[in-house]
């Protein structure tokens, strides 16, 4: 196994020619031309295209190449491999390759190779580049996994997924037997399923000493990282950086907004040529920038061709193709954020890099179970990414003094994040034969009983601690568990289809866009047309059963639905995503069994039924008004919140009337202090739902005391006492949906 395997791949069998030949050397020379044409590639037994040595030749340029030697006889004489290169020094495109190779020379005997990935578009755009370099089909010899799309055979030997879907693969196959090399590309970002899923290989290698595990990583891991495996530090191969352009660094204080504005205008009026990446803080600052510039580039004349602003979101890339000839004089401004520095691997036109040097970060509170909003310094490694993304001949201007200490690490999101969805996935894959997960870092104590306590409040724990019938059938849900267990209370309920399309909208990303400033009010006048008197929640089965509608009419007067979604102001993709989850979510009911129900959206029946599965997962998010002027009173941990201006009770003016008891779905704590996505319920329905141990472990309050009070007596004295105040809204009264032409 120690031999040097870099000659399956081809590469060396064709040496450079030389101009000038005898004859005879001419005739042998014909003759190893013709050799050449019968070269077969060993991975899918053709010949080798032209276009695979081209590919070669531009493959052995890249600094990882230089590393070759190393890393193979690193991954034939131990478990662990750890390698240190940016993401354009091409360790995520060529290490899985040779990776390949190494498993080719074995016969594929412990497995094939799976590559992770933090999100899915690099995934995919990684898949189709090694299936090029390797002159393979993809979905055959390489192939993709991400959430809701697979692009994979049984011939598959390398395969590229996100974390999370390996770690979802682990419920059925604990020991990735699948697999005999496991490469975690991004082990920097420090994210929880990455986390999660280093611990749970270590487990992995202990019990299959032919198993082998590669930790790839854009700068040098930490101690605590490099010793997961082995208790001692493992040696790391270290990838030769291109080398950093000129750097600039300046003081804007809180400006730095403004100036990364300005100097993009000044870069686009200069000679220079090259795009432009800007890293902001957060994503209003994203859309509120494009928008800016897009005024610019309407309003002004530039000599130097179109300025071309581009949002790319994290978790959603934007359109990062390279440009075509046609259009060369356009020059595109990316406008990102934390953590997207690897989206920007294959954008050879970039030269110039604006970095704030700030980050957003969500940090998880479980005492009072919802999110805090900090904006501090980005690590030094994270700098050093962006600073790479200009090239050795291209500029980044960093907009903070060099003399700021950056934080050496990113921190680790298992210490500041929700955990109740990775216990109760940890729970699950105990009952699989894993033991004990080994975090890098240990999870926050006060985090894991709050976990431990969600989850028993939801009966996914039995009186041992161990998973619950019921917490095995939530873990088979790719949803967060308080939806998942909503999903399975709509089953008792008969509200399945509507229930599932709500967890879809919820789950995938938000279907409302962020229209420019000039067109906010005609954007909030379309979203009224689909407000539901019940709630958001009933709002958003409004907007999906609309979008469905016009995808299935062939009346329509729309000639597609994306030309829908863009009149009312939607977006198309987050709802292809929402139906696409909507459809898995209906087979995994259908798989493990469970009874699916016609649709009835609209009956008052349905609506009720619809509330009670909502609070059979989310009783512990309920608020009250407290004043009858919109100052809700979150009944768990007595913080007052406001509804989001984006909610359908909002819309109706200042002057609507506000309902007394509501559920919601989210609660942004620090960043606006709003509460997200809410319906309206009544306090009958939350006791009737509420397990009686969650109640009587609310902390004391008056909306405490009245739930008592109707607990004790009935709900006839609460009616009584709230005869004399203004009219409330008509529990029973429902619409039906409502149809947009």
């Amino acid at each position: 196994m120690a031999q040097d395997v870099s000659s399956l791949s081809g590469e060396d069998c064709f040496e450079e020619k030389s101009p000038c030949c005898s004859d005879s050397d001419a005739a042998s020379q014909g003759d190893k031309d013709y050799d050449d044409i019968l070269e077969l590639n060993q991975f899918d037994g053709l010949p080798y295209s032209s276009r695979f040595y081209k590919l070669l030749e531009e493959r052995k340029e890249l600094p990882v190449w230089r590393a070759k030697g190393e890393f193979m006889d690193s991954l034939a004489k131990g478990q662990f491999v750890v390698v240190s290169g940016f993401a354009k020094s091409g360790r995520s495109s060529q290490i899985p390759q040779w990776c390949a190779e190494f498993c080719l020379s074995t016969q594929f005997q412990h497995g094939m190779v799976v590559c992770t990935q933090i999100h899915p578009q690099q995934a995919v755009d990684l898949a189709l580049k090694v299936a090029d370099e390797m002159d393979v089909n993809i979905g055959h010899e390489v192939g993709y996994t991400i959430p809701l799309e697979t692009c994979c055979s049984d011939d598959t030997i390398l395969r590229y997924c996100t974390d999370d879907m390996l770690l979802r693969e682990m419920m059925s196959d604990p020991l990735l037997e699948r697999y005999g090399v496991v490469v975690v590309d991004q082990a920097h970002q420090r994210t929880v399923a990455t986390d999660v899923l280093l611990g749970l290989l270590k487990g992995i290698a202990l019990q299959r000493p032919e198993f082998h595990v590669i930790l790839l990583s854009a700068v040098e891991p930490g101690p605590k990282q490099l010793a997961l495996f082995t208790g001692s530090p493992l040696p790391v191969i270290h990838l030769d950086a291109p080398g950093v352009g000129k750097v600039v660094h300046s003081s804007t204080g809180d400006n730095y907004f403004c100036s990364s504005l300005r100097l993009v205008l000044e870069i686009h009026r200069s000679d220079e040529r090259g795009d432009v990446v800007v890293f902001l803080v957060t994503a209003q600052e994203i859309d509120l920038a494009r928008d800016i510039l897009c005024h610019e580039a309407r309003s002004s004349t530039f000599d130097r061709g179109e300025l071309l602003p581009i949002a790319v979101h994290a978790g959603q890339p934007g359109t990062l193709q390279v440009l075509g000839e046609e259009e060369q004089e356009t020059r595109r401004v990316f406008l990102t954020c934390s953590p997207n520095e690897d989206f920007f691997w294959a954008v050879s036109s970039i030269s110039f890099v604006i970095d704030a040097g700030l980050e957003k970060r969500y940090i998880y509170n479980p005492r009072i179970r919802t999110n805090s909003v900090v904006i501090q310094p980005i690590s030094a490694g994270q700098s050093e990414c962006r600073k790479q993304l200009a090239g050795p001949a291209g500029k980044c201007f960093c907009l903070y003094p060099k003399e700021r200490q950056l934080p050496a690490e990113v921190r680790p999101r298992i210490v500041e994040s929700d955990l109740t969805a990775t216990v109760l996935f940890l729970k699950r894959m105990e009952l699989a034969g894993l033991g004990q997960c080994d975090f890098i870092d240990r999870p926050d104590p006060g985090g894991l009983m709050q976990a431990l306590e969600e989850l028993d409040y939801l009966a996914a724990l039995d009186n041992d601690g161990n998973l619950s019938e019921m917490g095995i059938i939530m873990s088979e849900f790719p949803l967060e568990p308080q939806m998942a267990k909503t999903v399975l209370a709509s089953c008792e309920f008969d509200c399945v289809s509507e229930v599932v399309i709500i967890a879809a909208m919820l789950t995938a990303p938000s279907c409302f866009t962020v229209p420019p400033v000039e067109l906010k009010p005609e954007a909030s006048q379309c979203y009224m047309k689909f407000q539901h008197p019940e709630g958001d929640h009933f709002t958003l089965i409004n907007i999906y059963k609309a979008f469905k509608q016009c995808q299935q009419d062939p009346s329509s007067s729309y000639c597609n639905e994306e030309k829908w979604c863009q009149d009312f102001f939607l977006n198309h993709k987050a709802l292809l995503m929402a139906d696409a989850l909507r459809a898995e979510l209906t087979d995994t009911l259908k798989r493990i069994e469970l009874p699916v129900s016609a649709p009835a959206f609209g009956s008052r029946i349905n609506t009720i039924n619809i509330k009670r599965a909502l609070l059979a997962g989310f009783f512990m998010q309920v608020a009250r008004d407290v004043d009858g002027s919109g100052n809700y009173f979150i009944l768990t941990h007595k913080h007052v919140a406001q509804i989001h201006p984006l909610s359908s009770y909002r819309a109706k003016g200042p002057k609507a009337s506000l309902p007394e008891w509501m559920l919601f779905h989210e609660h942004t704590f620090s960043e606006d202090n709003c509460l997200r996505t809410v319906t309206l319920i009544t306090p009958e329905e939350f006791i009737q739902m509420a397990p009686q141990y969650f109640f009587y472990n609310l902390p004391n309050s008056e909306s405490k005391d009245i739930l008592q009070n109707i607990l004790t007596h009935g709900a006839s004295r609460y009616r009584e006492d709230k005869r004399s105040s203004p009219e409330e809204p008509q529990q029973n009264q429902t619409s039906d949906r409502c149809v947009i032409q």
